[in-house]
């Protein structure tokens, strides 16, 4: 017997964590509570922001973009940040320590009725977990997409969005990056509709 193709067999087992997302209903209620947050904090003139580390950085960099930016026409511009300048990182992490990088700029920013999402396949990264404690202090609405069964921050978050299945950092961010852009779709629909007319 020929071995599997391994292109083929990538795509198929992504195929199956997005199938088993889609079956687990409290994924998809947390995807729904994720959007009428982000919803109800742009409505409201607040501050969305994000946090990761390695390629969840690049995707919490992705999140913010795409609301001061555009994301399938024009609009107005919404507020939003990713924690992700190196100045302040390098300046934080030398003066405080790394695990204190994000946790500073939600002090810096945060105030209540934003939002925080806070992305980490593992739910143990000790500076996402730091930020999103200073968070919960400030007010701030946490959002935590994660993997490896949430972790730590499981029980931390407001609205926790687990990826089943998946048991490798790629499976799930591509799940993650899903949920980003399904959220903002949805989040432009209600506020943006004549975007989708």
């Amino acid at each position: 017997m020929a071995p599997q193709d391994p292109v083929r067999a990538s795509f198929e087992e992504a195929s199956r964590t997005l199938s088993a997302f889609l079956d687990d209903e409290s994924c998809i209620a947390g995807v729904q509570r994720f959007a009428e947050a982000a919803a109800a904090t742009v409505e409201a003139g607040g501050l969305l922001m994000s946090c990761g580390n390695g390629g969840s950085m690049c995707d919490a960099m992705h999140f913010a973009e795409e609301w001061t930016g555009r994301f399938r026409r024009d609009r107005r511009a919404i507020p939003a940040i990713a924690f992700s300048d190196p100045s302040h990182l390098t300046c934080i992490a030398n003066d405080f320590g790394f695990d204190d990088v994000f946790a500073r700029e939600v002090d810096a920013y945060g105030k209540p009725g934003d939002v925080l999402l806070a992305i980490s396949t593992s739910g143990k990264s000790p500076n996402v977990i730091r930020a999103v404690k200073a968070a919960r202090e400030r007010g701030v609405q946490t959002v935590g997409l994660l993997g490896k069964g949430g972790g730590d921050m499981l029980e931390l978050v407001d609205i926790p969005i687990v990826v089943p299945l998946a048991t490798t950092s790629d499976r799930i961010q591509e799940l993650h990056i899903k949920v980003i852009h399904i959220v903002i779709e949805a989040v432009e629909r209600k506020l943006f509709p004549e975007n989708y007319e």
